[in-house]
């Protein structure tokens, strides 16, 4: 095949990751093909829409309808005409944050026979250690080679435009040829490549994010230590950084959420063979902040008689995004303990979410979840006691 309508397939293309990228190929005068199964949001993205907060994509994607380089496809079928095919699926662990081994090789095998070896495949999903290779010899299985490339998303959900075109692209292949056209693919977008082998650019993915993770682990680790001693993490904190580089990188406290982090991290945890102490430890650490809130809660309030209130359910600051937010793990454990529990957010919606205004009148604690730019004006009766490790709040007593 050597005639292609399209120049590139992005597949899962109306999602978070897909659709800055599609955007941004499109920005760089390519006709790209998102291909999805969410009709509905496809059909928002048409209108001209973002289906979510995704600060500059708004007048890259009224552009890309405009100069007509934006198609849209639930078919499947439709794959084989892109000469690149770019899968951007998400690839979450399950229940018992196992890794989800067989879902990308399950999606090549139902997709094999709608490819063709002359096409480029990009994995641009997070992956388990060895699943690319393990794709390139399924696709191939005695027959000619396939382009498989694998080139990792690194974005910051909420700023992939802007770092699309920022930050160096990580580019591997299983074979020369599909490194080589995966390079000159993103070369139209990145403002440089990095080629490395196939599994080393599976491993610097995972490790970038455990990396973050276990910052965060450290950070909130030193904040419960902090608590215990009645001493103020954000003024520690601030003293060890202020023109002292070597302790610039320790970020602030907060929960460490979203459908990255956690995930690559036990990623890394099942490929070490359960092997990996630092990874386990800072997941014990992130993943009990809420209950170490709760419990500083419960010796100063008797929450069956507390009305609490929960700014934020995003899964990070100024984005709608609550997948694996660690907000609804702290509502529910402070429900268990028996408090009423009202929840607010200024950019995810939902039946229950309340005005963050009436939410400070009706709650006696108020603690901050995400720290949302629009909170740092919000006025918080005096009588109401607030949890904020984030700062972000104005000046106001703090529950210690």
């Amino acid at each position: 095949m050597s005639d292609y309508h399209y120049d590139i397939c992005v597949v899962g293309g109306a999602g978070h990751v897909g659709l800055p990228l599609a955007l941004a190929f499109a920005a760089a005068g390519q006709r790209v093909l998102i291909q999805d199964v969410n009709v509905e949001v496809m059909e928002e993205i048409k209108r001209g829409t973002m289906p979510f907060i995704e600060d500059g994509a708004d007048p890259l994607l009224q552009e890309a309808l405009r100069a007509n380089r934006l198609f849209f496809s639930a078919r499947a079928q439709d794959l084989s005409a892109a000469r690149h095919v770019i899968v951007a699926i998400g690839t979450p662990v399950d229940e018992y944050l196992h890794p989800t081994l067989r879902a990308l090789p399950e999606l090549f095998t139902g997709l094999q026979p709608l490819l063709h070896p002359d096409q480029t495949i990009i994995i641009r999903s997070t992956v388990y250690p060895g699943t690319c290779r393990q794709i390139a010899r399924m696709l191939e299985r005695g027959g000619p080679q396939w382009k498989v490339a694998y080139c990792p998303e690194r974005i910051a959900q909420g700023f992939a435009v802007r770092e699309l075109r920022e930050l160096p692209q990580i580019v591997s292949g299983t074979s020369a040829a599909a490194a080589d056209a995966a390079a000159r693919l993103f070369a139209l977008i990145a403002p440089e490549i990095i080629c490395v082998d196939v599994e080393e650019a599976e491993l610097a993915k995972l490790f970038s994010n455990a990396w973050r993770y276990i910052q965060f682990g450290a950070a909130n680790q030193f904040f419960m230590i902090a608590a215990s001693l009645g001493a103020d993490f954000t003024r520690i904190r601030d003293a060890m950084t202020r023109g002292y580089g070597r302790a610039a990188s320790l970020p602030g406290p907060g929960f460490a959420a979203g459908p990255c982090l956690l995930k690559d991290t036990m990623q890394l945890l099942a490929f070490s063979g359960n092997n990996f102490p630092l990874g386990h430890a800072a997941m014990l650490v992130n993943e009990g902040l809420p209950a170490f809130i709760v419990d500083a809660l419960r010796r100063s309030h008797d929450l069956s008689r507390t009305r609490v209130g929960i700014l934020g359910m995003a899964f990070k600051a100024d984005i709608d995004d609550t997948r694996d937010s660690l907000s609804f793990k702290l509502a529910k454990i402070l429900r268990f303990h028996g408090a009423e529990v009202r929840c607010s957010d200024e950019h995810a919606t939902d039946p229950s979410f309340v005005d963050k205004d009436e939410l400070v009148r009706w709650a006696q604690v108020v603690i901050v979840g995400v720290p949302h730019a629009e909170y740092r004006m919000l006025a918080v009766p005096p009588e109401v006691d607030v949890y904020d490790m984030w700062r972000v709040l104005p000046a106001q007593v703090l529950v210690s």
